[in-house]
């Protein structure tokens, strides 16, 4: 009996170690994730599909106007920029503003019988009545920072690519059926979807800016002049020359 109490005394950390690993798992399981079924499964997200920097694109677009009380207008554009960096560069855009009576736009007025019934205007008394809104020719010269590169889950266990850019600069305005000439200033924010390391997908929305002189047979000389705050949503497809970059 003498040597069963040393020997109990022994056995208690052997038990003691079994019980904490038993306790743990096995180990050698956690090792196998870092390389196994798990992993396949669970992706890393990290890197960027797209680089910018020395790169241009060329982007030819549609822009159509929101919110016009007379005019609206459908604009086919064509954008060429230039990244100096990766979130820094300089765009010149240039189009034409086709312009169409606005569905807003309404004359009434009390017929004979006294009754009051509102039709659609034509161009031509918006014209002669001095509204508002008709633009032709427009252009920019922007500088654009695009400080957010994200990536938005999908579905299908992939990932959609996308960054977000701001951007400010001058506008040149042709408005006006006699075509007048002004210079105002443009804002906007927008966003590129991209497809792979040269195609992407581009949705932008601006407010162009500018000072109009009322025109018209119907308004005087030296007529009234406002300030025209026109919101254009543009979406069009880019092309980034060179078409592959160096990661």
């Amino acid at each position: 009996m003498r040597w069963l109490l040393p020997l109990m005394l022994l056995a208690a950390p052997v038990m003691a170690a079994d019980k904490t690993e038993e306790e743990a798992g096995d180990v050698a399981e956690v090792d196998k994730d870092s390389s196994g079924p798990l992993r396949d499964r669970v992706r890393p997200v990290s890197g960027h599909l797209f680089l910018m920097k020395g790169r241009f694109e060329i982007s030819p677009s549609f822009g159509f106007s929101i919110k016009d009380a007379f005019f609206s207008k459908y604009t086919p554009e064509l954008l060429l920029s230039f990244h100096f960096a990766e979130t820094v560069g300089i765009v010149l855009r240039g189009g034409y503003a086709i312009s169409a009576v606005s569905n807003a736009a309404q004359i009434c007025e009390t017929g004979t019988t006294g009754v009051r019934g509102c039709v659609p205007p034509t161009t031509e008394q918006l014209q002669t009545g001095g509204a508002y809104g008709q633009m032709g020719l427009l252009a920019d010269l922007d500088l654009e920072w695009a400080p957010i590169y994200g990536k938005l889950a999908l579905i299908s266990e992939g990932f959609a690519h996308f960054n977000m850019y701001g951007m400010i600069g001058p506008s040149f305005v042709m408005y006006g059926p006699s075509s007048t000439f002004t210079v105002g200033g443009n804002v906007g924010l927008g966003f590129r979807f991209f497809f792979n390391k040269f195609l992407c997908l581009r949705a932008e929305l601006r407010d162009v800016i500018y000072s109009e002189q009322r025109q018209g047979t119907l308004v005087a000389i030296g007529g009234e002049s406002s300030v025209r705050n026109q919101l254009m949503l543009e979406l069009g497809f880019s092309i980034f020359l060179p078409t592959d970059f160096t990661e």
